[in-house]
Formats: structure tokens, sequence, C-alpha cells
């Protein structure tokens, strides 16, 4: 991935790249101590603040605590390490460094005085909860920083490290639970906010969280979470959320969570969480870490599931914005492999027994009709039906209002490379609704141009008001379930979501399995 000499970096230190081009910025100071940033074109950036201590040793797989305050000024203009991951979570990402000790933030501000109150604006990035960096260059926030917002991205534990539970580590925790040491490392950060960001010129009663993929999934949850009560004032999802029937995810409850931990830990050779927390980070990614990469249903973190919390009125009701893409699938599905004598055994490897009224409502008789139903059935299964429902329970359970968006803009992706063939596809909005098309030497179109401004400014307003909509943008009307979405391509316009009827199969299927009467609504 190339990446622009606005803030080139890597992922090791700003200041020895940027030091003809930046001056340092007067220091901030925190709760812990003084943090000294590097400014540029108008934005200065904080890299590399701990939001909590380092969680190793005995504070492996307990809530995140506090960090030690310094003396003096701590440098902030580089990247800590990404937490402990295998591979990357983006395909093309360059891989990061990688630490156990990586409870860090980034802060990108264009305040002048600590007094400005701008709202802010808190990304979640994803990778399927095993893999992901802050570093990565298409998620800095200088971009959305000069329209007025401040911009943080924040670190959580992945994998095994974050999502482990085992009766053990509920016997010992306080609040008699484990597993969702990820989801608590998000809302520490986000506490963390809400004590420090005025010293960026934030406005603690006006964040944003933010998140794509798994970190959607992760704003969905912090949604039903009363831990992350009045941390956040609005929400935005980008394919990603957790809302299907936990009959078809029977991992995510504790108790079978427990299970699952238990058979890991044997796995890496530990009879004892204290010989856990005695092994090497390292070895941890081992054995079956591949079956601890979720959250948990639990006492503390997430009593209920978001459709429960949603359902039931209990959920921080916050203005929200979602929306999924028209190619998700793309990005996972070698289409050239698909064929109309093995779709349904694909089918079957790929996810388990799909109810019949599912697959037939994906007809793949031939193999030209097996590759677009691969392809559209992936993207609903995992991303579509999420964000429709999203919407649909916050318009009907919130008082808030929900902006729901379907984005089929198709990237200028070259031959020759990753992304070559994907379109639409996931991942492919985060250039436009960062406004980073910069990085690359893509041939983006005019079209391509606008619709990173507009995108952009949409988010950047939401953040501000609540409200995407501003003089200059095309009307974006909120979602009030008559499937009218706003479309982001060449053209911004509202108009039918384009696969309502399949997705009303899901609903079908869904309720039934939730013992609920059929009727496609929530």
């Amino acid at each position: 991935m190339r990446i622009s000499n606005r803030w080139r970096s890597g992922s090791i230190v700003v200041a020895l790249c940027l030091i003809a081009a930046a001056s340092w910025a007067k220091p901030a100071r925190i709760e812990s101590g003084a943090v000294e940033g590097v400014a540029k074109d108008g934005i200065t950036a904080y890299l590399g603040i701990p939001f909590a201590a380092s969680p190793v040793g005995e504070l492996r797989w307990r809530e995140p605590q506090p960090v030690a305050p310094w003396e003096g000024t701590r440098s902030a203009t580089s990247f800590a390490p990404a937490c402990m991951q295998k591979g990357v979570s983006m395909p093309g990402e360059k891989p990061s460094a990688t630490s156990e000790d990586c409870l860090y933030l980034n802060v990108w501000t264009p305040a002048k005085a600590a007094d400005e109150r701008l709202p802010v604006i808190v990304w979640i990035h994803g990778g399927g909860y095993v893999n992901g960096a802050t570093s990565m260059p298409l998620y800095w926030g200088d971009r959305l920083a000069e329209r007025g917002v401040v911009v943080v991205t924040i670190a959580y534990r992945l994998g095994p490290f974050g999502f482990l539970a085992h009766p053990d580590l509920t016997v010992e925790s306080a609040r008699k639970s484990s597993g969702n040491y990820g989801l608590l490392d998000q809302i520490a950060a986000l506490e963390w906010i809400k004590r420090n960001i005025e010293a960026f010129g934030g406005d603690p009663r006006r964040v944003t969280i933010a998140g794509q993929s798994s970190g959607a999934m992760s704003v969905s949850m912090l949604m039903a979470s009363p831990r992350a009560r009045g941390l956040f004032h609005r929400a935005i999802g980008q394919s990603g959320g957790l809302f299907e029937p936990l009959q078809i995810a029977p991992s995510y409850l504790l108790a079978n969570a427990e299970r699952d931990g238990k058979t890991y830990v044997s796995s890496v050779g530990a009879d004892s969480i204290a010989a856990l927390r005695k092994l090497p980070a390292v070895d941890l990614l081992g054995g079956k870490a591949g079956s601890v990469s979720h959250p948990v249903i639990e006492p503390d973190a997430l009593p209920v599931a978001p459709y429960d919390a949603f359902s039931s009125r209990s959920h921080n009701d916050v203005p929200v914005l979602v929306g999924f893409n028209a190619e998700e699938a793309r990005a996972f599905v070698d289409v050239g492999s698909v064929k109309a004598e093995s779709f349904a055994g694909d089918i079957q490897r790929r996810f388990g027994s799909l109810p019949a009224p599912l697959m037939s409502a994906y007809p793949h008789q031939t193999d030209a009709q097996a590759r677009q139903a691969r392809l559209d059935l992936e993207r609903d299964l995992r991303f579509g039906w999420d964000m429709w429902a999203w919407a649909r329970l916050q318009m009907q359970s919130g008082r808030s209002p929900v902006y729901f968006y379907y984005f089929k803009q198709q990237p200028p992706f070259p031959q020759g490379s990753v992304h070559h063939g994907w379109g639409a596809s996931h991942f492919a909005e985060l250039w436009y609704m960062f406004d980073q098309l910069n990085q690359e030497t893509w041939r983006w179109s005019a079209a391509d141009r606008q619709l990173a401004q507009v995108m952009a400014s949409y988010w950047t307003n939401f953040a501000k008001r609540g409200d995407p909509n501003g003089d200059d943008l095309p009307r974006w009307p909120p979602f009030t379930g008559d499937e009218k979405v706003l479309h982001l391509g060449d053209s911004i316009v509202v108009d039918s979501l384009p696969n309502k009827d399949c997705l009303r199969v899901f609903d079908t299927v869904y309720d039934s399995l939730r013992g609920k009467s059929t009727g496609g609504g929530q």
C-alpha cells in the first residue's frame, strides 16, 4: 500500500519523516501527564497515547487498569505496536509490529486551543476480532479532522487475549464474568476520552463511535452494553452488526464460550490460568486460538444480545448511521470457482446447513446463477440483514433517528492488485469515508473524488449534529422502514434497497428460530 507524504510514518516514527515539514505541537496535559504531538497543515497528531496499563503478566484476562502517571512530557509522535495477532485485517495491508503491550490510542485534532469543544469520532477497527491495527494509513484521521472534528483511533485486545472465557476466569472476576476483555478495552478507551478529550479541543458530550466489520459489530454491542451508557452520543456501523438469533451462534453464550476456552487452554499445553499467564504471548496464538475469536454474552459488559437490548428498549438510544456495500462478498469469494453442481455443498462447508427457504431465495441452477447467488447470499448473510435489522430496530424501538446507506461505488482497483475485480466490496467504502484517495495512485475519477468529499462530509456532519445533512449535500432522509435508503455511487440518490425480498426471507427464518410469529418485521 502506497502512503501519501501527508502523514508518512510506516508504523515507527512520524517525527523523523515529518521533521522538515511539521512542527512540534504545544504539549497537551492529560490525567497521566503531558504529551507532545506533531503538527502539519493545521492538524496535530498525538500518536501512541496509553489509555490503560499494559495488560501483561497478572493483568492478562483482567479488566483494563489505569495508566501509571509519568514525569515531564511524553513524546506522542509514533504509533504503538498493534495487539498480538496473526495475519492482517485487510488484504494488501502491511503487517504492523505487534506486542501484548498495546492499549494505546491516537488523536488527530484541528483545535488550536483546549476550549474549542469540537465533536469527536472514535474509530474501532475491524479484523474479525483477531487482527487489525490503528496504524493502518487508511484509518488516519487527518482528512476528517480538516472538517472540524477530533478523530481518535483505539486499540483493543484480540483473539484469545481479548475474548477468552473460562470457568476459572469467571470465578476470579469480581463481576463473575469472563470473555469480553477486548470489549472492556473499548469501554475503557471511551472512559479515557470522556475524562481527557478536552485537552485536545474535543467535546466529551459529542462523541461518535464508529467502526467497520467487526468494529461495527463492536458498535452494536456498545449500544447494548450498560457499561457504555453515557460514553457516546452517536453511533456509526459499516458492514457489521450482531443481531442474528443466538440459536445459530450458541458459542456466544458464556457457558459455551467457557467450554471452548477450556479446550483452548488445554491445546496450548497449560493446566491452569496461572500457567497460561506465564506462557510467552506468541505461544498463545497457537493451539485452538481460532476458537477464541468473538465476544460473549455474559453478565457484565454484554448481559443480553443487541437484538434483545433493542427490542426491550434497554439499548443506548442515540442517532445511528448504518449501511453495507453492494458487493461485500467479492473480498472473500473466488467467484470463478463457484459452480451450480457444488453450490449447496460449498455453502454447507462454509456456513453449515442453512434452512431450505434461505437456499431457495437465491436461485443457483446454472453456473452464472450460482456465482451471483453466492455473492448475494454471503453479502446478505454476513452483512446485509444485520444492517437492515439494526436500522429497523432503532427506528422502531428508539427515539433517535437512523440513517441507512447502500454503497455501490466500484473503486478503480488496478489489474494485478490484490483488490482487482472486487468492485463495491467489503472495505471499499473506507477510502471514501476517510477521504484518503490520495494514499493510492489508482486512477480515481472525478466521481470518485466527489463521492469521497460527500461521504466525509456526511460522516463529520453526523458527528457534529446527529444528522448527516448539509446545505451543499444531496438530501439524506432518515430511514422510516419504507425500504428507501441512500445509494452512494456515481450518483447519490434515495432509492429502494435492492435485496429487500431476500432479506425478508431471513426475517421469516430468524423469527422462526426465535420462536416468534413470522411476518417479516421486528
